[in-house]
């Protein structure tokens, strides 16, 4: 049996889909804290279990049976290392295989402060489990930046810090099939994967994107990173949220969100979705 954590998330709901175009729902458990969320998928077969990251039992029971488990990265940066923990615990307790991860593109490397932390300390706790492992470093979401390109409209504006730094971005689906397709192939086993998509944009392509699509005329203004969060705060965010937001975007500048490996797409067997297209996506939507 196949597990997904977090499988009524995002990211979590369209493995799922995927991987029922692979497998039979019954060989499907769903790991989810709320199950009403996933009664759709109970409907079409699968079998849906509680499992909370903080309650280690909860976790033990979800994965009875389970030999390949998706550990879908929690969203609660700073408590995420404790939360991986409990599952790697209950995953060998319960007699788990495999355990595939996403964490974050050029973990080991990057700059993205307690984010890129989490992961290291992660990846490390999953190789010195003794389980068999698969890392998917899973790069941006292009739809990452929906509120900002919404906002550029309204305004005909984006400010960061990012300088021309490259985002080799994908849209969360493509991420998605590709950790589908991880989970249910062999030959992935103790494989490092870094994500990316083919094609990478700068923030001022970006801008240069959003005016192509919708004729209006939007720019991009590179200020340097304290800057950016003084504006930030300006518009009502936390200083703290501000000075994290600017971190990110040293990081790109400093290229830690580019990758032209072109991995993502070797394991999907064909070439990753446009950036463009996505883009055009949220535009349509808001």
């Amino acid at each position: 049996m196949i597990c997904v954590t977090a499988a009524t998330g995002q990211l979590g709901q369209k493995v799922v889909e995927f991987l029922l175009e692979k497998v039979v729902p019954e060989e499907l458990v769903l790991a989810v804290r709320n199950t009403e969320k996933a009664k759709g998928f109970a409907q079409r077969g699968t079998v849906v279990r509680e499992a909370d990251y903080d309650f280690p039992e909860t976790l033990e029971k979800a994965f009875k049976g389970v030999r390949k488990l998706l550990l879908i990265s929690s969203p609660s940066i700073g408590r995420r290392v404790e939360q991986h923990r409990n599952v790697i615990e209950a995953a060998k307790r319960s007699g788990v295989e495999t355990i595939v991860y996403t964490s974050v593109l050029h973990a080991d490397r990057s700059r993205l402060g307690l984010i890129a932390e989490e992961h290291r300390q992660t990846e490390e706790m999953i190789r010195s489990s003794g389980l068999d492992y698969t890392i998917l470093r899973n790069g941006w979401y292009v739809e990452n930046y929906a509120s900002l390109v919404k906002t550029a409209v309204s305004h005909g504006l984006i400010i960061g810090c990012a300088g021309e730094g490259k985002i080799s971005a994908a849209p969360r689906s493509d991420y998605a099939e590709a950790a589908a397709v991880v989970l249910t192939t062999v030959g992935h086993s103790g494989k490092i994967y870094e994500l990316a998509g083919d094609e990478a944009f700068t923030m001022g392509e970006l801008a240069t994107e959003i005016s192509r699509q919708t004729g209006k005329e939007i720019s991009y203004k590179n200020v340097n990173p304290e800057e950016y969060v003084q504006w930030l705060v300006s518009t009502g965010v936390s200083e703290a949220f501000a000075r994290f937001l600017a971190s990110i975007d040293e990081a790109i500048a400093e290229g830690d969100l580019f990758d032209d490996s072109h991995q993502l797409s070797q394991i999907l067997g064909r070439p990753t979705t446009s950036w463009r297209l996505v883009i055009a996506e949220i535009l349509h939507h808001a």
